[in-house]
């Protein structure tokens, strides 16, 4: 009887795989760009930043791994449906896509900060699904061919948990998760394994964009009783996710810092 070897025995399981993520010039998409590649992906790593993202590049390139990067706002179709072609042409096409790029920025539904509620949709839904349209057909087609591909995107504890004047934010990262929930239904048959990671709160750039005085001090004084998770963290959750036997797909992973209460 002959049974199916794990990925996770090797200590570059990702060797021949070519991953995408997004948002990777800071925090949860440049760890995890360094932690695929030391698992032997290549890695596309996209995001507006592009001097950051050529430092990320060499720091790759110096481990010895394989990069490549791709300055692109995501939040332009046009401009994610060209960086998908120029992830074809030079790498052969994605068969893993971390869609990470986001933004969070709570305060009280009666300020009417309706300029704050339009950049979360355009970037945590829009831009979201600019990525997966743009990337999705390189998944299926790698899927059929080698066996398997992945779709992992970050959404948020606030999906299923109540944090006041975080509502805005919190519906754009329930839109995450619902949809990887019903993508994965869809592509599941066709060999893509979907993944939503919905962490509590890791220390990013994220808490820096926020401009509520109120959200602000209540992250702050966090610290004083929760050890905040960190990006590489999440990093090797999703190195995890994508390193599993092909037969296994982790649909929802909520992450979440030992002490935080919810």
């Amino acid at each position: 009887m002959t049974t199916e070897t794990s990925p996770t025995t090797s200590a570059r399981p990702l060797d021949g795989r070519v991953a995408v993520i997004t948002g990777a010039s800071s925090g949860i998409g440049e760890a995890s760009a360094e932690h695929l590649a030391s698992l032997g992906a290549k890695v596309a790593v996209l995001a507006r930043r592009a001097e950051r993202l050529d430092d990320l590049v060499a720091r790759i390139g110096k481990d010895g791994g394989t990069a490549v990067a791709v300055a692109v706002d995501v939040t332009d179709a046009a401009a994610v449906q060209a960086a998908a072609g120029r992830v074809q042409a030079q790498l052969g096409g994605a068969d893993l896509l971390f869609n990470n790029a986001g933004v969070m920025l709570p305060g009280p539904v009666e300020e009417l900060r309706a300029d704050q509620w339009q950049q979360q949709i355009d970037l945590n839904i829009s831009g979201l699904m600019n990525v997966i349209g743009a990337f999705t057909p390189q998944l299926v087609r790698a899927a059929d061919e080698r066996g398997v591909a992945d779709l992992i995107n970050t959404s948020s504890s606030a999906a299923q948990n109540l944090y006041p004047t975080f509502a805005v934010y919190a519906g754009t990262k329930a839109f995450v998760s619902h949809l990887s929930k019903h993508l994965r239904v869809e592509l599941g048959p066709k060999k893509v394994r979907v993944s939503a990671i919905e962490p509590g709160i890791v220390g990013t750039e994220l808490q820096d964009h926020v401009t509520d005085p109120g959200a602000r001090d209540w992250l702050e004084g966090s610290k004083d009783t929760v050890d905040w998770l960190m990006p590489d963290d999440i990093a090797r959750t999703v190195g995890f996710i994508a390193s599993l036997p092909l037969r296994v797909n982790l649909p929802q992973v909520f992450i979440m810092p030992t002490a935080q209460p919810s």
